[in-house]
């Protein structure tokens, strides 16, 4: 009497799924694009330096097609810049361009946040606390004495910033909001890595919350901006600017208005 037993299907040789999906064309330019500005948002790659193609080719140890495409993706961002003749570069930075960025981001960030307060709901103010809570958890710098980035404090800082403005409504808005978050994110670190201040209003981000969750737009916006301001400001201080771009918090920087056009004045018979 034979004994039945169940035919086993035997083993194929195939190739590990996850290598196969590292090494996809598709898969492996998204990884070069995310570590090429991860690089250049924590000034590993300092602004206005050449991005030479063979090199950067080494450094990823990859081919110069996902090179090419993760260069021209940046350029869209801003975070990269094509010239002539010297091929791409890291976009400079200078104290114009941070003053721009950080009063745009005032007039963004306090219109997306006084349409979260407006439409405030339990989870949007469930998600704001989280958020507080576990950023209150962390240090700026893995160093009392120079600065040293903290990577789980910046994550959980972004978040924060984004919670607040979640409720917006518009994922448009959040995006922009957001790409220039990242911007303001490589003006601190080239900065700090040259002199870091440690800040004073360790309270700030929680007088914001609180702000927030109360429903009070005016003060919250205006807490916002001033928080805003006070980076810039550390930064330009970091870096020796001789003129403070901010110079009072009381008078935070509003939306530029629309001009009203003029009604043209009836002409008077008999005139001109």
């Amino acid at each position: 009497m034979t004994n039945k037993t169940s035919a086993r299907p035997r083993p194929t040789a195939r190739s590990n799924p996850d290598q196969e999906v590292a090494t996809s064309p598709k898969t492996l330019a998204g990884t070069v694009y995310e570590s090429l500005r991860s690089d250049i948002l924590s000034a590993q790659l300092e602004p206005d330096s050449k991005l030479r193609i063979e090199f950067l080719s080494k450094r990823y140890r990859t081919g110069q097609i996902p090179i090419r495409e993760a260069l021209n993706r940046l350029a869209s961002e801003g975070l990269v810049e094509r010239r002539e003749q010297r091929g791409f570069i890291v976009s400079p930075v200078s104290a114009e361009d941070l003053t721009e960025l950080t009063k745009t981001r005032c007039w963004l960030e306090g219109m997306a946040l006084g349409e979260s307060i407006a439409s405030h709901t339990l989870e949007w103010e469930e998600g704001l606390v989280l958020a507080y809570h576990r950023l209150s958890q962390q240090t700026r710098s893995m160093s009392r004495s120079v600065y040293l980035v903290n990577p789980e404090w910046e994550k959980l800082h972004r978040e924060f910033h984004r919670s607040l403005i979640a409720g917006c409504g518009s994922r448009w808005l959040l995006s922009f909001c957001l790409q220039l978050s990242d911007q303001s994110f490589r003006y601190r670190q080239v900065a700090f890595k040259k002199s870091f201040k440690r800040r004073t209003d360790k309270d700030g981000h929680r007088a914001i919350m609180d702000a927030a969750i109360q429903g009070n737009a005016d003060k919250v916006i205006k807490l916002l901006q001033k928080h805003l301001q006070y980076t810039a400001r550390t930064i330009l201080e970091s870096n020796g600017a001789l003129k403070t771009v901010f110079p009072s918090d009381k008078n935070p920087p509003s939306p530029p208005r629309t001009p009203v056009p003029r009604k043209a004045k009836k002409r008077q018979p008999g005139s001109g």
